[in-house]
């Protein structure tokens, strides 16, 4: 456990840190994503060792929940890996979204209320012994890859430009946050 008021603050960032990208960066950024494309270009596949952009929102919103969810706010784990890649029938835009939405709506919640003093508490995760910090560390980077990825197959699909970033001023400044 942090035992200074320094190892304290760092925790606390840390903390808040995570919530941030997870909220106000990689969420909007998929949300984004699918409002550009169909339904079907969501589920799409280049082949059948592909994963679709739906099947790795699944993903995410399992690995959020099993990690985090479960495994730092104590919630039964009840996840089924597998099915998150096994998944072909067409779930809609908006029912994919909201369950990713309430995933991280929940992971937020078991953010928010984390001690910054229990960040080095030792839990298993996935069968494997890791300290809180090391789960949370894990979702947020995880979730940054998948992002980047459903980033990529968005560009190709719509053939656009996501404008993540305004640069009328010279200087790019975010503009994932707000709608087009």
């Amino acid at each position: 456990m942090p035992e200074d008021n320094s190892q304290m603050e760092v925790a606390r960032a840390f903390i808040a840190k995570s919530r941030s990208l997870l909220m106000t960066e990689y969420l909007p950024k998929i949300e984004r994503c699918v409002e550009k494309i169909s339904d079907e270009d969501v589920w799409g596949r280049r082949g059948e060792q592909s994963n679709s952009i739906g099947n790795l929102i699944l993903h995410l919103s399992g690995n959020a929940r099993q990690w985090i969810v479960s495994g730092i706010g104590g919630a039964p784990d009840t996840r089924a890996r597998q099915s998150e890649f096994d998944q072909r029938s067409l779930i809609p835009r908006a029912e994919l979204m909201a369950r990713l939405n309430e995933t991280l709506q929940e992971v937020d919640a078991v953010l928010s209320n984390l001690q910054p003093d229990r960040v080095l508490e030792r839990r298993i995760f996935q069968g494997t012994e890791e300290t809180i910090i090391d789960a949370v560390f894990h979702v947020v980077e995880h979730f940054s890859m998948h992002t980047g990825q459903i980033i990529l197959l968005t560009k190709m699909l719509s053939e656009s430009d996501l404008r993540f970033y305004d640069f009328s001023s010279g200087v790019p400044r975010a503009d994932w946050r707000r709608p087009e």
